[in-house]
């Protein structure tokens, strides 16, 4: 599958750095299994050119949406970002275009805005990061809002909370592609077992 993660200036890095090495590490896996990797993981911006990241980090896209193939699986990153590309027509247009072939919609934290917007996510069950559900709600077309999940579905879309969500939700969807022995063999191989050094009070 093409599996194409949007980057755009402003975009939160673990929100796609994240999914990414679950994406890529699901390659891996099947690598040491003597199996062909299933997946081409790429990075997409507007203009194909790098997009400096909420951050500060640079990254460089491997396509733009002029030379983006078509799409089985689109993830969209958060970040203050999507604010502005929430109301930036090519963004809106490349988004809706893509996914209306995708077998997977998916995002992180408030990726979700974009969904919604470009309207893939419009009157569906989303999710976003906790503090970004004021704003999730005056977004014209939103539908349910999902609190206190780290990923939510609703037939073919997937979207996660904050950050951090969009590893578990990667999994997730691993497993769900590939069978949860996949999925477990990948979260090993990244070792993803958090013990966060701190009880967040809510």
């Amino acid at each position: 599958m093409n599996i194409g993660i949007v980057v755009f200036d402003g975009a939160e890095e673990l929100d796609f750095v994240g999914p990414w090495e679950v994406l890529t590490s699901s390659n891996e896996v099947f690598a040491w299994r003597k199996t062909p990797a299933p997946d081409e993981v790429f990075l997409v911006s507007e203009d194909g050119q790098t997009a400096r990241c909420a951050k500060g980090m640079r990254v460089a896209a491997d396509h733009s949406f002029a030379s983006c193939p078509d799409l089985d699986i689109i993830l969209i990153p958060g970040g203050q970002g999507t604010r502005r590309e929430m109301k930036n027509p090519a963004m809106l247009d490349f988004v809706a275009r893509q996914s209306a072939n995708c077998t997977w919609v998916t995002s992180v934290c408030t990726g979700s805005f974009v969904l919604v917007a470009a309207g893939p996510a419009r009157g569906k069950r989303v999710t976003t990061h906790w503090a970004a559900f004021p704003e999730l709600a005056a977004i014209d077309g939103i539908g349910e809002m999902v609190k206190g999940e780290r990923y939510v579905r609703d037939g073919n879309l997937v979207t996660s909370a904050g950050v951090s969500a969009g590893i578990d939700m990667a999994l997730w969807l691993t497993g769900e592609r590939f069978g949860a022995a996949h999925g477990a063999l990948v979260q090993k191989a990244i070792q993803y077992e958090p013990e966060p050094p701190f009880a967040v009070v809510w």
